[in-house]
């Protein structure tokens, strides 16, 4: 069953089903044994009756039967009474012939009785067996009285004792179960309506709250997860907006100047024109088209990258990466560019410092950070790029001694697109990366002056120290 309401109704019917069942039972067994009492009393009563009517005749015994004996049995059911008074040696004196009598005998009580359960002529019978003792000169004679009487009245009394009580537990079964469903159907319209407003809201518009003051108390976190979980896609889907529209803002500028250069080409070629007197233009032409389109394939990867930073399975894709090893392999990678642009690139690790993150994108952390330094330090310059490790993190630092970025432009410079004024070159996504990578890997970054140098920047990431990576202790220590 998929409907909640059907579901608690069956979580409450099936042990109110099994206390009626028991109520039942026990109902069921009281009017049993009172109309085994009643019944038992009535045969015990018509056994005293037929005692009491025991005479001598001479040497023998006479039993009667007064109509005082058989009135106790007269009854709806039309039950048959049977009769049975013998003497010693088992001789019928009265009753009816062959009456079963109890094979072992344990007559108990101030009444001297037993009762037992039979059957005469192929009918159930109810028994009860009682002796007299008879005195004459000759002595004592036991005489055994049994009467027996079927059990029609006996069950007719226990339905009418028990029938109404059952019929009440069933009546207050329904009664439950009809009022639990219509309580469960009032209580639950907070969440049809719920679900209502949700299905009528338009799934391009996310600025809508739901007022979890009309839902129950137990029901007002799912309301405000919805609303957290509204919140959270608006925010997201506004960014993705802006990303959008900032990567076509960026991605135009070079696209229209290709457009413009092939144009020019196009032009060229259609009117024939000399090519060799045209050479320094087609010289520039060309280098202005390796340019734009450098540029075009930098921000391509680089807005590649941010999507794949901000992908949520990227959090699951973290193992232990030694922190060391990954900058020297960004600064081998970037030393061209550090030589072309004459600055002294340098590397500070310590050794063995694991950390959790995405082999690729920690990689391209450390790659922008030291791509940055290296743009926006001056000829001659430093770069340096250390790894420490504490008790209980691993922090890698970027330094350099360029112009630095002002203390009021700290926090902007993480957005997307954003660039200083100085900024020439830069697509405004290197910290963005940063940024969304560093948050992926539980990572903080934080920016401040270089303090080795009147001037200049440090980068600071600060990463949970993690174990190291097998792979990584296996590696003999680097010369």
């Amino acid at each position: 069953m998929h409907s909640l309401r059907m579901r608690l109704v069956g979580w409450l019917l099936l042990p109110l089903s099994l206390f009626v069942a028991v109520s039942a039972f026990f109902s069921w067994r009281n009017a049993a044994t009172v109309a085994d009492y009643v019944q038992d009393h009535d045969l015990l009563a018509s056994a005293k009756v037929l005692s009491d009517r025991l005479i001598w005749d001479g040497d023998a015994v006479e039993a009667s039967v007064p109509p005082a004996a058989l009135a106790l049995f007269a009854s709806p059911a039309h039950d048959q009474v049977f009769l049975s008074v013998t003497g010693a040696g088992g001789t019928l004196l009265a009753g009816t012939p062959g009456f079963p009598l109890p094979a072992v005998r344990r007559l108990q009580g101030p009444d001297h009785a037993q009762w037992y359960d039979a059957r005469i002529r192929g009918l159930p019978v109810r028994a009860v067996v009682t002796e007299r003792a008879m005195y004459d000169v000759a002595g004592a004679r036991a005489i055994t009285i049994a009467v027996g009487k079927t059990t029609g009245s006996r069950d007719a009394m226990v339905r009418t004792l028990w029938w109404p009580t059952l019929g009440t537990l069933l009546l207050a079964l329904a009664l439950a179960l009809v009022l639990t469903t219509l309580a469960l159907t009032w209580e639950l319209r907070p969440l049809v309506l719920l679900s209502r407003q949700l299905a009528q809201r338009d799934p391009l518009h996310l600025d809508f709250a739901v007022d979890t003051r009309a839902l129950h108390t137990e029901l007002r976190p799912v309301g405000e997860t919805i609303n957290q979980f509204v919140q959270q896609l608006h925010m997201h889907s506004q960014a993705q907006r802006r990303f959008i529209a900032d990567a076509a803002h960026q991605l135009r500028t070079p696209l229209a100047l290709q457009a413009s250069q092939i144009e020019f080409v196009r032009h060229v070629r259609e009117h024939r024109q000399d090519w060799d007197t045209r050479r320094a233009d087609m010289d520039q032409f060309w280098k202005e088209l390796h340019d734009s389109n450098r540029r075009l394939t930098a921000v391509t990867n680089q807005l590649l990258l941010l999507a794949q930073a901000e992908h949520a399975d990227a959090h699951a894709r973290l193992v232990p990466v030694d922190l060391g090893e990954a900058a020297l392999h960004a600064v081998e990678q970037l030393a061209g560019l550090a030589d072309r642009r004459r600055i002294d690139l340098g590397l500070d690790a310590a050794p063995a410092a694991p950390v959790l993150a995405e082999p690729a994108l920690l990689g391209a952390l450390i790659s922008n950070l030291v791509d940055n330094a290296l743009r926006y330090t001056p000829v001659g310059g430093r770069v340096t790029v250390s790894v420490r490790r504490t008790d209980d993190a691993v922090e890698l630092m970027v330094d350099d001694n360029g112009p630095g970025i002002p203390p009021e432009a700290h926090a902007r410079v993480f957005d997307r697109f954003y660039r200083l004024p100085s900024d020439s070159e830069g697509s405004g996504l290197g910290l963005a990366i940063v940024r969304e990578v560093a948050r992926g890997c539980g990572a903080s970054v934080q920016l401040g002056a270089n303090p080795h140098e009147p001037h200049g920047l440090r980068v600071t990431v600060r990463f949970v120290a993690a174990q190291a990576a097998p792979a990584a202790q296996e590696k003999p220590p680097r010369a």
